[in-house]
């Protein structure tokens, strides 16, 4: 999960009765299950995903993972959410966390602080709709309308951003959440908002990655 900064793990646990009275207490948004770990364990069943509404308000978004796939018409029944097989890569394990966001959108909200001289802006994510480059400071574009600049350089924030931030060209990242359409003879990134910006033939291969998780 070391490319996704915006996520941290609550813990790791390698039985089902630690795991059940973890996931009561913690209520994580998110919870990974590697079932050739648990299968041969007898206190494991799919079905313990549903015992769960008796006692949590909200239950997680459950993904299971394993090297095969023979289990994942089982796990679906019972209420997993996605069915991942390992080894896992970067791009799997992204489009499952992007749709993940799409089901619980404000699971994964968090906040970046702005800084311009001695003003700290603290900023949700996701009321960012594009980042653009001018000389040496960065101006964010949100969606209220407002835009704060930052004295620091586009490459800062983009290693510093989650990855549903995209770079689409020298001057701008976008956030591919506010995508509502891509031209691509034209060059052209449509966001809500009546935004319009262009993207660059050496930033291609991100617009094709926008593409793709937009068509889950």
């Amino acid at each position: 999960m070391e490319n996704f900064r915006y996520y941290s793990c609550s813990g790791h646990f390698d039985n089902m009765p630690t795991t059940f009275e973890k996931l009561i207490k913690l209520k994580p948004h998110l919870v990974f299950l590697d079932v050739d770990s648990f299968i041969n364990d007898t206190t494991f069943s799919f079905e313990t995903i549903n015992e769960l509404h008796q006692y949590m308000d909200r239950i997680p978004y459950f993904v299971a993972i394993s090297t095969t796939s023979k289990f994942a018409f089982q796990a679906i029944q019972s209420g997993f959410s996605d069915y991942l097989l390992t080894p896992l890569d970067w791009h799997r394990l992204g489009k499952c966390l992007f749709k993940f966001e799409k089901r619980i959108p404000k699971a994964t909200d968090n906040k970046i602080c702005i800084k311009s001289f001695s003003d700290y802006r603290f900023v949700d994510l996701h009321d960012i709709i594009y980042l653009k480059a001018d000389n040496n400071s960065v101006d964010f574009k949100l969606q209220n309308g407002k835009t704060i600049t930052a004295f620091k350089t586009l490459k800062h924030f983009e290693q510093e951003l989650p990855f549903f931030f995209m770079r689409i060209h020298k001057s701008y990242i976008v956030n591919s959440h506010y995508v509502s359409r891509i031209h691509l003879s034209k060059s052209r990134c449509y966001l809500n908002y009546n935004e319009v910006l262009p993207f660059s033939a050496s930033y291609r291969a991100q617009i094709d990655d926008i593409i793709k998780r937009l068509e889950l």
